[in-house]
């Protein structure tokens, strides 16, 4: 057989072994890459001038071929990649919720630092109002200052926990 010399003679080769090449790849890497291999080997062929060169091209591509797959394999072993398949439950994104418990962590963690920087008495009758659900008028009778003190101080607490979550949103 004499070697084939023109590119319709090249057009033929493709047609007639890229589907053997094909099925090649496809049991050794896997259908996902056995077309992007089968291509590959066809170019090397191609750019290496092998085509019009040697006796037997079809014997070259499949040697080239299996050359690919060699390759493939040393390249996942320097890499140190190793095939895993696809696991929703582990290597799915975080969902919505992570992130929102995420962000409600942190929220409390700027709160809870607001509220232990607040004055004794400050955050003594925020803790009055807001936990106990006591009035203004509740509160003041207890600690013996005014209304507007009470208002005062609650003021200067709601202030602070407001500048935690505007700090924390940032």
């Amino acid at each position: 057989m004499s070697p084939p010399s023109s590119v319709a003679s090249f057009d033929e080769f493709y047609r007639r072994e890229n589907r053997q090449l094909f099925h090649f790849f496809r049991r050794r890497v896997g259908r996902e890459e056995a077309s992007d291999l089968a291509q590959e080997a066809f170019t090397r062929m191609l750019r290496t001038g092998a085509f019009e060169r040697v006796e037997n091209p079809r014997a070259y591509l499949f040697r080239a071929a299996r050359n690919l797959v060699i390759e493939r394999a040393r390249q996942g072993k320097r890499k140190g990649a190793g095939l895993f398949s696809f696991d929703d439950e582990r290597d799915a994104p975080a969902g919505p919720e992570q992130t929102l418990a995420m962000e409600a962590s942190d929220m409390r963690r700027g709160l809870r630092r607001a509220f232990l920087a607040m004055p004794r008495r400050t955050r003594r009758i925020f803790l009055m109002h807001r936990l106990r659900h006591q009035t203004y008028r509740e509160i003041a009778e207890e600690i013996g200052i005014r209304e507007q003190g009470v208002e005062y101080h609650m003021m200067r607490a709601l202030s602070r926990c407001r500048k935690a979550v505007a700090f924390q949103c940032w």
